[in-house]
């Protein structure tokens, strides 16, 4: 709300998720990888078998790739989207836990460094000092994980750090545990998923059965993990957002949908799974890709759910999408939103529409363009002025108390005449609520092309 909003025709939301979720499944593998190099190698060196020593030095260049390379700059793509798209909720994030980003960047610094050390030094060191190194890569990618954790967990469900504000109530929130065990999971299934390829190409058929089986059981106890702390998850959420996509009657069906395919793509993962573990030598390519593309579904889908029942709110029940917050509502009200939307009211000229604009860019920009991505021209196609007149009023919140009950409540019930269930309040004076209903009136009006003048 303080800071200019990123304007693009994709839709801001959707590049972060682009970035985001092509991040975290490098991400994650790089934590359950770390294990199972970690693991193979361990039991390589006690059974003095060379082709699990062999299996851990051919995946370990992946890993340094994965984990150095591609998870580095995807972390760093990740906080310049977020930053320009959602700079007030980015601002949140750092001024509240500064400490916790602190000692997160400090494991990835020796993260990073471990997997380096560890790739140089294969058949350098003694075996033993080569486990400690991988043991130590592991130990502080998981660290980590456990840290980024609890703020993402945060920002659906913060608990107690609403009236606290305590780095630890907020790190340590309801959803801290389930996700926690969830993420764990996946990176066990992942790290299975990728590295059968690599048990594959073994030349020896027994080796490459003993391997195969390896990973196949990564991928059967990832699978029953992640499954076990999904549910939980589930069970953790508070009522207010189990009802967006849980129960005979979801308020946003499209949520409800993706759950089933988070189910259905976890199940399918997890039977091929037993296959490969029970059946190793009948392995084959073609069936070690569709379990890979199986996990990447679950995980992918998963995110898409928990970012999705956090709206309309980017930190529930503190700051809207939009950048406004639940404490500043009447005192927007007040004062007007381009009040605290310098950047927006420097773009009006007094006019209803041009000051409707300015309203839509300060509240509405951060989820809808005008005809790209949640089109706004497309939204209030259906709608006359009579209506518009009553969802914005509907959508009006006139003090402080507006929390995600209140929202289920009043908010849905307006924005589902729209056939967009969940949308932030609409604040402002009266004369900017009614410029910005100038504003959208406006976007009826078909497009001219200007003609020249005949001569």
């Amino acid at each position: 709300m303080d800071y200019p909003i990123w304007n693009l025709s994709m839709g801001g939301g959707v590049l972060i998720a682009i970035v985001a979720i092509t991040h975290v499944w490098v991400s994650h593998f790089a934590i359950g990888g770390g294990l199972a190099i970690a693991i193979v190698e361990t039991l390589g060196v006690r059974r003095h078998d060379p082709a699990l020593r062999n299996l851990a030095k051919r995946c370990s260049l992946m890993l340094i790739l994965v984990s150095t390379v591609f998870g580095a700059i995807s972390g760093v793509g990740i906080w310049v989207t977020i930053g320009l798209v959602q700079p007030a909720a980015t601002s949140a994030l750092i001024h509240n836990y500064v400490w916790g980003w602190a000692a997160e960047w400090g494991f990835f610094i020796l993260e990073v460094a471990t997997a380096l050390l560890y790739y140089a030094t294969w058949d350098k060191v003694r075996p033993r000092t080569h486990l400690l190194i991988i043991w130590l890569y592991f130990f502080a990618a998981y660290m980590s994980l456990v840290i980024i954790q609890g703020i993402v967990s945060f920002m659906l469900t913060p608990g107690q750090w609403i009236v606290s504000h305590s780095f630890w109530d907020g790190i340590f929130n309801p959803t801290y545990f389930p996700g926690l065990l969830l993420r764990t999971g996946i990176c066990l299934l992942l790290a299975g998923a990728y590295m059968i390829f690599a048990a594959m190409r073994e030349p020896d058929g027994d080796a490459r059965g003993r391997m195969v089986r390896l990973m196949a059981g990564f991928q059967v106890i990832g699978a029953l993990v992640a499954y076990g702390g999904y549910r939980w998850w589930e069970h953790s959420l508070p009522e207010s957002v189990r009802v967006l996509f849980l129960g005979s009657s979801p308020i946003v069906p499209a949520l409800a949908t993706t759950r089933l395919l988070v189910l259905w793509a976890l199940a399918a993962f997890l039977l091929l799974g037993l296959f490969a573990y029970l059946i190793p030598r009948a392995q084959r390519w073609p069936m070690a890709v569709v379990a890979l593309l199986a996990a990447f579904t679950f995980f992918g889908a998963s995110e898409r759910v928990r970012e999705g029942v956090r709206k309309p709110f980017v930190i529930r029940d503190f700051m809207f999408s939009n950048g406004v917050l639940v404490s500043e509502i009447a005192d927007i009200n007040r004062h007007g939103i381009l009040a605290k939307a310098k950047w927006a009211a420097r773009e009006s000229d007094g006019s209803p529409v041009s000051m409707g604009r300015a309203v839509y860019r300060a509240e509405c920009q951060a989820c809808h363009t005008v005809d790209g991505y949640s089109s706004l021209r497309k939204l209030v196609a259906p709608a006359d002025a009579d209506t518009l007149g009553v969802i914005l009023s509907t959508l009006r919140a006139e003090g402080d108390e507006y929390t995600s009950g209140k929202y289920l409540e009043l908010g849905h019930v307006a924005t589902q005449k729209l056939d967009y269930p969940h949308m932030p309040p609409l604040v402002g004076t009266p004369e900017e609520i009614e410029a910005l209903k100038a504003y959208l009136l406006s976007l009826h009006k078909p497009k001219i092309a200007e003609v020249p003048n005949a001569k």
